[in-house]
C-alpha cells in the first residue's frame, strides 16, 4: 500500500478496511487517516481550510519542533513530565525539527489566526510518534498525550509567535551572509572597473564622466546598507514569547520553565534569543515582524534598482548602451537566434516585487491584534518566512551567476563619453554657462563632438581644450578608492 500522495506529500490511505482510524477530540469521533501521525484536531482543520494549497513554511514547523523538544527537557528537569515520556518526546520533537515528517504537516496557511491549527498539529505528530517509540499505536494519546505532555506549560499564544521569530531569525541569517557575499562580489568589481571611463546619466540624460568603478562602488554600499538595516532588526525578532501562554500573565507554566527553555533553544542554534521584555506584548503585536518586513522592502527596493540598472547597462548590446556585458545564461528568443537577455536581473526584480506585496500584507497583518491576540499570525508568519527565503535565493544567483561574470564594454564607454554634450560642462567654469550652451547646442545640431565645436567656435585652441576636456579630471578626488 503506498502511504504518501505524490501530489499532496501527505499520507493517503488506499481503498480497503483499516486505511483510517476513529479518534476522538471534544468535539467527538473523526476518521483520520491510518498512516497519518497527526489527529482529531488536525484532521478537522484540514478538512475546514481547503484554501490556497500552500502549506505552513517548513522553517516554522521546524522552530515548533525545537521548541518542543526543549519544553519536554526542561519539564522533566521541573518534575512535571516523566522521563521515559520526555525521552520518547525529545526523540520526536527532533524529527520534527530536522524536516523528517514534513509529510504529516498538511495544513494550510490560511487557518485560525492563532496558529492553534498548526500548534496542535505538532502536538499530534509528537505524540503520535513518540508513542510509536513507546510500542503503542497511532491514535492511543497514551502514554504521551498531545496536551498534556507535549504542551505543557505552553499555549499556541506564546509557542506560535515565538516559533515565527525563530524560523525568521534563522532564515534571515542565511540572508544575511547571502548579503555580505553579494556586497563583496560588487566591491570587488568596483576595484576592477576603476580604471574604466563612463558617462554618468541623470533623468536618463547624458551627465559627467564617472568610472565604471565608482558606480558599482554605489551598488557595493547600497547592498551593504540593505545588510545592516537587517543586522538591526535581529534584537526584536531575538525576543520570545515563550511563557506567556494565553495572554502574557504566565498561566499553567512553572515560572522557570520560558527561561530554561529559551536559554536552551539559544545555545542550540547559536542566535541570542533570550525571554521577552515585556510577554503581553509579545504575545498581543507582532511589531517586530511588521519592522522586519519593511526592511526587507527597502532591501527590495535597493536589489531591484541595482537589477534594472544592470539591465540598463547591459542594453542592446549595439543598438542600447551596452557598456557592460553580463554572463550569456541561457538563449532568450524563441524567434530570435543568438539573442540573449538579462535573465538574471529580471528574476531578481520579480522577486522584490513579490516581497514589496508581501511587506503590505504583513502590514495589514500586524494591524489585526484585538486586546490580547494578533489573529494573523499564520498569514505573517508565511509572508516572512518566504520574503526572507526569496531574497536569500535571488540576492546568491545575482551573484554567482551575474555579478562575479560581469564585463566591462571600455571602448564603448570611452566613446560615448567622448561624444556626450554633457563633456561641456568644465567649459561653464572657463568660458561662463551661456557660451558654453552655445558651443554645446551647436555640437548638438550639427552632430558633431563638443571638442569640435568648441573649436569652430574659434574662442579656444586645441592644447587649452585637451587639457579642459580631459574626462579624468572630471572624475572627482576619490576615484582611486571606490568603496
Amino acid at each position: 500500500m503506498k502511504t504518501i500522495d505524490p501530489q499532496t506529500e501527505e499520507p493517503r490511505a488506499a481503498s480497503g478496511d483499516g486505511d483510517v482510524r476513529i479518534e476522538q477530540d471534544s468535539m467527538g469521533e473523526i476518521e483520520v487517516p491510518q498512516e497519518a501521525y497527526w489527529g482529531a484536531q488536525t484532521q478537522r482543520a484540514k478538512e475546514n481550510f481547503t484554501v490556497s494549497g500552500q502549506r505552513i513554511p517548513a522553517q516554522i514547523i521546524q522552530a515548533l519542533g525545537l521548541i518542543k523538544r526543549f519544553a519536554a527537557e526542561v519539564n522533566t528537569d521541573l518534575g512535571l513530565v516523566g522521563a521515559q515520556e520526555s525521552s520518547a518526546i525529545v526523540q520526536a520533537a527532533d524529527e520534527v525539527a530536522s524536516g523528517t515528517l514534513r509529510a504529516h504537516f498538511p495544513l494550510d496557511v490560511f487557518q485560525t489566526g492563532s496558529g492553534t491549527s498548526t500548534n496542535m498539529n505538532v502536538n499530534e505528530v509528537i505524540a503520535n510518534r513518540a508513542n510509536e517509540l513507546l510500542g503503542q499505536p497511532r491514535g492511543t494519546r497514551s502514554p504521551v498525550h498531545p496536551n498534556d505532555q507535549v504542551n505543557r506549560g505552553q499555549s499556541s499564544n506564546d509557542v506560535f509567535p515565538s516559533a515565527l521569530h525563530i524560523a525568521v531569525r534563522r532564515q534571515a541569517e542565511r540572508l544575511r551572509v547571502a548579503l555580505l557575499q553579494l556586497e563583496t562580489s560588487l566591491s570587488a568589481k568596483s576595484k576592477v572597473f576603476e580604471d574604466v571611463i563612463k558617462l554618468a546619466r541623470t533623468h536618463l540624460q547624458d551627465a559627467v564622466p564617472m568610472t565604471l568603478g565608482q558606480e558599482f562602488s554605489g551598488f557595493a554600499v547600497q547592498v551593504g546598507r540593505g545588510r545592516e538595516r537587517l543586522e538591526g532588526s535581529f534584537a526584536h525578532l531575538e525576543e520570545l514569547a515563550l511563557g506567556g501562554t494565553a495572554v502574557g500573565t504566565g498561566l499553567n507554566t512553572h515560572p522557570d520553565f520560558a527561561a530554561q527553555v529559551t536559554e536552551r533553544i539559544a545555545a542550540d542554534t547559536g542566535l541570542a534569543f533570550r525571554p521577552a521584555k515585556n510577554r503581553f506584548e509579545a504575545v498581543a503585536a507582532r511589531d517586530a515582524l511588521v519592522a522586519y518586513l519593511g526592511v526587507l522592502n527597502t532591501l527590495a527596493v535597493g536589489l531591484m534598482r541595482i537589477a534594472n540598472d544592470l539591465r540598463l547597462l547591459s542594453s542592446g548590446p549595439r543598438s542600447g548602451l551596452g557598456e557592460i556585458r553580463l554572463p550569456a545564461v541561457q538563449p532568450g528568443s524563441s524567434i530570435m537566434p543568438g539573442k540573449i537577455n538579462p535573465v538574471i536581473p529580471e528574476m531578481v526584480i520579480q522577486v522584490c516585487a513579490h516581497v514589496m506585496g508581501s511587506q503590505v500584507a504583513v502590514t495589514v497583518g500586524g494591524q489585526h491584534g484585538p486586546l490580547q491576540l494578533n489573529m494573523m499570525m499564520p498569514l505573517i508568519g508565511y509572508h516572512a518566512v518566504q520574503s526572507t527565503k526569496l531574497l536569500e535565493r535571488a540576492a546568491r544567483i545575482l551573484d554567482e551567476r551575474c555579478i562575479r561574470g560581469v564585463e566591462a564594454n571600455r571602448e564603448r564607454c570611452l566613446d560615448l563619453v567622448h561624444w556626450s554634450l554633457a563633456l561641456v560642462t568644465p567649459l561653464a567654469l572657463e568660458l561662463g554657462y551661456d557660451r558654453a550652451a552655445e558651443i554645446a547646442h551647436r555640437a548638438h545640431s550639427e552632430g558633431c563632438t563638443i571638442r569640435e565645436a568648441a573649436l569652430k567656435e574659434g574662442v579656444v585652441d586645441e592644447d587649452w581644450l585637451d587639457k579642459v576636456l580631459d574626462p579624468k579630471k572630471m572624475l572627482g578626488t576619490d576615484h582611486n578608492s571606490s568603496v
